[in-house]
């Protein structure tokens, strides 16, 4: 959505000075800032953002994901480590941009957001080399190329777990955890969950 005042913003960083920086920035070309959190704690409401701009961690980046399915938010990512296999789970689960807080500057933040208003999606050139080796890396070493999600998702369908029981565990919508089902039978060619199961187990990856 985006209203007369311009597109919508919610920022969540664990420091309140970095929150009122980028707010500051932002609000002075046109965006509305709608609110602010640190760890998603309040958690805004999806429905009204056209853009979540996120410090990522691991647990953070999945219930951000969760909280905008379904939406028409984007997220974008701010990483004060650039470590590969954060950034790659996060793009793959569909974060549109990522920032690194070494380079962050109210330029490169405002380009972003407006970017990914506009519909696209920007990396830092600096960590992209990585991120392609990471994901060749990944894909030669997991059988069928299966992403660090879905093998987390086949562990527990190993366990015996649902797809409420999976959702739940992983800060994933039940539809997410059904996506991601169905992209691993189609990766291992396999009939059903319990097919899957069975080897993957017996190919050693999970």
């Amino acid at each position: 959505m985006q209203p007369s005042g311009g597109p919508t913003v919610w920022i969540d960083d664990w420091h309140a000075i970095i929150r009122r920086g980028m707010a500051t920035c932002l609000g002075a070309e046109g965006f509305q800032v709608v609110g602010e959190s640190a760890g998603l704690q309040p958690p805004p409401d999806p429905t009204r953002l056209d853009v979540l701009v996120f410090e990522a961690e691991a647990t953070i980046v999945r219930r951000a994901v969760r909280l905008v399915d379904g939406t028409p938010a984007r997220l974008v990512a701010t990483v004060r480590s650039p470590d590969e296999g954060l950034l790659y789970d996060a793009i793959e689960a569909g974060v549109a941009a990522v920032l690194l807080h070494a380079e962050l500057s109210p330029a490169t933040l405002v380009a972003t957001v407006r970017s990914v208003v506009g519909g696209s999606a920007t990396l830092p050139r600096a960590v992209l080399p990585r991120l392609l080796e990471h994901a060749a890396h990944a894909s030669r070493s997991s059988s069928g190329g299966l992403t660090a999600r879905e093998r987390e998702v086949l562990r527990l369908l190993a366990e015996g777990e649902d797809t409420r029981d999976i959702a739940g565990a992983l800060c994933f919508s039940e539809r997410t955890v059904k996506n991601i089902v169905h992209d691993v039978l189609m990766k291992l060619n396999c009939r059903n969950r319990a097919h899957a199961v069975a080897l993957a187990t017996r190919q050693g990856v999970i």
